[in-house]
């Protein structure tokens, strides 16, 4: 199991940009993160930050990819949900990857689309190059 959890890893490494995102099913809500904020994962962890480098979020995450649909659990360590775990479920398709989380004490989303206390998230990965700019 453990070798699988390190390929799915693997996946996540880089840097991604938002290119949707909807919350409470209300398709580009005002985002907290601003507009198109960048996700940076090294290893088990994530920084987000606005396209301008101010960073607005860092955190770790676990996977387990053994799950239908593979789960991530995303722990943010800074910012007003400091210490706070939030389920999740993933997937990877081609150069995305989406994910839907639910607010913490919720039940692990089952399908890709928000409800009520969840946010579905699409991200691009971006090149290293796209990244400098």
């Amino acid at each position: 199991m453990q070798a699988r959890i390190d390929e799915e890893l693997r996946k996540f490494q880089g840097t991604w940009v938002q290119i949707r995102c909807e919350a409470d099913g209300v398709e580009n809500p005002p985002d907290e993160f601003g507009d198109r904020p960048l996700t940076t994962f090294s290893g088990n962890t994530y920084v987000v930050a606005l396209p301008d480098g101010k960073v607005v979020l860092e955190g770790h995450f676990t996977i387990d990819p053994s799950r239908e649909p593979s789960a991530v659990d995303w722990t943010d360590t800074c910012g007003t949900d400091r210490n706070r775990t939030f389920p999740a479920i993933y997937a990877f398709n081609g150069d995305q990857l989406m994910f839907v989380a639910a607010d913490e004490g919720r039940e692990r989303p089952k399908v890709f689309r928000s409800g009520r206390g969840e946010t579905l998230r699409v991200h691009r990965r971006i090149s290293p190059a796209d990244a400098d700019r």
